[in-house]
């Protein structure tokens, strides 16, 4: 696991789009899955590692080889019941879906609570689709939990809105 650079743009969002067909394909539009790996999402990651709208932003990338395969992208949490100084979200974590079941995602995500950490934040939250059951089991086997909220996100006009649930976990030094 290492800081993502400007040139693993083009890996970051290939790993994205990738992982997102796969996992979402029949609960997203296509629509919204068409602009994953669009000019302008390409801009946005660009933007995201070149200049973190703060020093508490981290864009992480675990590699096979010299081939980057998957990324985790975080910082303070922007949910009006939670607080920024103490609370990371976990806003992105994928694993190209030919790497799957190699440890990346472990790695990806121990790396990226240590790096938070580190940063001083003491609890942890990522937003997942309510119908994600790989993500919530992958979650939960790493000791998060659901908290109680939920959301409906816009998936696009082609598509129904897409209900969230979201975990947490205790990333505190006394953990």
């Amino acid at each position: 696991m290492r800081l993502a650079r400007p040139d693993d743009v083009p890996a970051v969002v290939a790993a994205q789009a990738a992982a997102w067909r796969s996992a979402w394909s029949d609960s997203l539009p296509a629509e919204a899955l068409d602009v994953l790996d669009s000019p302008p999402a390409a801009e946005a990651w660009r933007s995201a590692i070149s200049a973190p709208p703060s020093p508490r932003h981290r864009v992480l990338v675990a590699e096979d080889g010299s081939d980057v395969v998957g990324m985790a992208a975080s910082g303070p949490a922007e949910d009006s019941d939670l607080t920024p100084m103490i609370d990371v979200e976990i806003v992105a974590l994928v694993v190209r879906p030919d790497h799957w079941r190699r440890g990346h995602g472990s790695r990806l995500l121990t790396a990226a609570v240590d790096v938070a950490r580190g940063d001083g934040f003491m609890h942890a939250y990522a937003w997942l689709p309510a119908t994600d059951e790989a993500a919530r089991s992958f979650l939960t086997g790493a000791g998060w939990g659901p908290d109680g909220v939920h959301r409906q996100v816009d998936a696009g006009p082609q598509g129904p809105p897409v209900r969230q649930v979201r975990l947490h976990t205790d990333i505190s030094e006394s953990e």
